[in-house]
């Protein structure tokens, strides 16, 4: 064997080596891509139950939105009416104040009134005994 025939014979080895390790990957690589095709349609099939069960949520959310709203409709002239009474009892109080407050004026105008009406009887009680008095001591 000549020094060329070697080369030659190494060089065929080589190619035969490399043909072989590329066979290897590519076996594994259409490995990989069946395992992913076979995980894509495992997904898709997921998917489409979860869309499905997603709109079943999505109808009964609406549904449930759709009742709240109806039963927040019913209930706000009562929040409404428990405003106004609200309003209502304050607008009393305010009322009742003042009346309480004018009770008291009056009934201290009264007090000063009662006293000066003892103050004028006894005064006018003093004047009618002294005159009588007078008229008494003159017969």
């Amino acid at each position: 064997m000549t020094v060329g025939q070697i080369a030659g014979l190494i060089a065929a080895i080589a190619f035969l080596l490399l043909v072989i390790f590329i066979g290897l990957f590519l076996m594994k690589v259409s490995k990989t891509i069946s395992e992913v095709n076979s995980s894509v349609r495992s997904m898709t099939s997921n998917i489409d139950v979860i869309t499905k069960q997603t709109d079943k949520i999505m109808a009964t959310s609406n549904s449930l939105v759709k009742d709240v709203d109806e039963k927040l409709n019913i209930v706000t002239p009562v929040f409404q009416a428990a405003a106004d009474l609200g309003e209502s009892v304050s607008s009393l109080n305010k009322a009742t104040q003042n009346l309480t407050g004018k009770v008291k004026e009056t009934g201290k105008k009264g007090v000063t009134a009662g006293i000066a009406g003892k103050f004028g009887k006894s005064a006018w009680n003093m004047y009618r005994n002294h005159r009588h008095s007078k008229n008494h001591s003159a017969e």
